[in-house]
């Protein structure tokens, strides 16, 4: 899909750490009638201060300056841009953006029929499978969140009048980073995919007496819009998203996508490198703040602790297969100090699509499995949450003991898994345990261990195989930890007790 190149002339709001440029107008007689966004990244410890003049004078138009990690956004058409700003000595990388991200895989696609269409005329509580696995309404006894603790969804937005979620969301700590600088205006962060609205709710719908509950129903929720409408994650807007977070005082994040131009990023490809020391700096400047990162491994089978070929990216065309080695990882979920997520079923087994990996999972949680556990709980095996109401897609089920009539779907993924995990951190947050090292220790020291796989049960996965390489789906490790399911399953009842 072709990139679409947005206008710059978003709101910044008081406290955001932008340094915004005017829109310069330049011509080079090296220029082409497309006009690229760039990364511009500065040596570490070099200052960014003076941005704005060497990227005019490079042929380009200044966008805005994170002077806190030395990163810049610039666009322009010069083909000679990237070369002139390389010459300067405090420059680390410059890289484009255009092509390079990866578009959201919201749910796991499968050969089910199922359509779950129906209308509810009581709660949905009862068909929150996931809820009742991770002993999330039980935890509610202790405690459902405190409104003190804010939640950053770094999602394709929300639907800001959804009934189970209005009552939660913080208006003026939301924003979108579509353009890579924040605009706070609500239609700005409105919700055109759907998925960030499922993930919402999966982290703090509240308890209302309709619809479905959340794992943390009284925390405030801001919606940071990360995507444009086609579900890509562009550099900028990751970069954006976690300096927002970090600089607005946000205890926790939600991450259910790839934050990196390839689906693995390599740290020795120049074309790469600085995309990926950008989106890491931004994502370390949010954990210095007492920001906790949670994040979903991917839906492709993968062991992400030993990668061999990648044959997805770029996801803005076909892909293009290619060596990858240990220096190439998924971001953000290998990042250190991230909290990595994979997905399970209500049989407790991997769901059949889950990323996994030795290092890289911290905890699963449950993302839904239609194709192995489908059970008399789990009928169609998915995860039940918000979805707005001015969008279709199958599998849609409403409460209308509200009027109008609350809108929920069924879907798949790791992208499900991970709100769990973050949902469960929101309510230790509440109980004032802050730092992310803490909140990461506790979620991890209380999961119920889970052990790899019976010979039998791997078999399972045999028509499933790595979607990277073709490699069979192993599993390494004990039951106290393993590349599966990490430390264990999240519990949320243990998680405050």
């Amino acid at each position: 899909m072709t990139r679409r190149i947005r206008a710059f002339g978003a709101m910044v709001a008081a406290g955001a750490t932008l340094v915004l440029g005017p829109p310069l107008q330049v011509a080079h007689a090296d220029t082409t009638s497309v006009s690229q966004t760039y990364l511009v990244v500065y040596k570490d410890g070099v200052s960014s201060v003076g941005a704005d003049t060497l990227v005019q004078a490079a042929g380009g138009t200044f966008i805005g300056n994170y002077p806190q990690i030395g990163v810049v956004i610039a666009q322009s058409a010069s083909v000679s841009f990237r070369d002139r700003l390389l010459a300067d000595s405090r420059i680390d990388g410059v890289s484009a953006t255009a092509g390079f991200a990866t578009r959201l895989n919201p749910e796991v696609l499968d050969t089910t029929t199922d359509t779950s269409v129906g209308t509810a005329t009581d709660t949905l509580t009862a068909l929150q499978w996931d809820m009742k696995q991770i002993h999330a309404l039980e935890a509610h006894a202790i405690t459902a969140g405190s409104r003190s603790v804010l939640v950053g969804d770094l999602d394709t937005g929300l639907d800001f009048t959804h009934p189970d979620l209005v009552a939660n969301i913080d208006f003026g700590n939301s924003a979108s980073c579509e353009s890579g600088i924040a605009d706070q205006t609500p239609a700005a962060w409105k919700d055109h995919n759907g998925h960030g609205t499922h993930t919402a709710g999966t982290i703090a719908a509240a308890q209302n007496g309709f619809g479905i509950v959340g794992v943390a129903p009284n925390v405030r929720i801001a919606s940071v819009k990360t995507s444009n409408d086609d579900g890509f994650f562009f550099p900028e807007m990751v970069v954006c998203a976690f300096m927002w977070a970090g600089t607005h005082h946000f205890n926790v994040t939600n991450n259910s996508y790839f934050a990196d131009p390839w689906y693995f990023n390599c740290k020795n490809d120049t074309a790469q490198r600085a995309i990926w020391k950008a989106e890491s700096r931004a994502i370390r400047f949010a954990m210095q703040k007492g920001v906790t990162v949670v994040a979903a491994e991917g839906n492709f089978s993968d062991d992400l602790a030993h990668p061999t070929m990648d044959v997805i990216s770029p996801d803005t065309g076909p892909g293009i297969p290619r060596t990858v080695q240990n220096d190439c990882v998924v971001i953000p979920v290998e990042i250190p100090g991230v909290i990595g997520v994979t997905a399970d079923g209500n049989l407790h087994l991997k769901s059949f699509y889950s990323n996994y990996g030795v290092g890289v999972t911290q905890v699963t949680a449950p993302g839904g499995d239609s194709i192995l556990q489908k059970t008399a709980a789990a009928p169609n095996g998915r995860v039940l949450s918000t979805w707005p109401s001015y969008l279709g897609g199958s599998r849609r089920i409403f409460d209308c003991t509200v009027s109008p009539c609350a809108t929920y779907r069924y879907l798949q993924g790791t992208s499900m898994a991970s709100p769990h995990v973050t949902g469960v951190a929101a309510l230790i947050a509440s109980m004032g345990i802050t730092s992310p090292g803490a909140i990461a220790a506790r979620i991890n020291n209380t999961a119920d261990p889970m052990g790899c796989p019976t010979p039998e049960e791997l078999a399972l996965y045999a028509p499933f195989p790595s979607v990277s390489n073709g490699a069979p789906q192993t599993c390494q490790g004990a039951t106290g930890y393993n590349s599966w399911f990490g430390h264990g399953q999240v519990n949320a009842l243990a998680a405050v007790s």
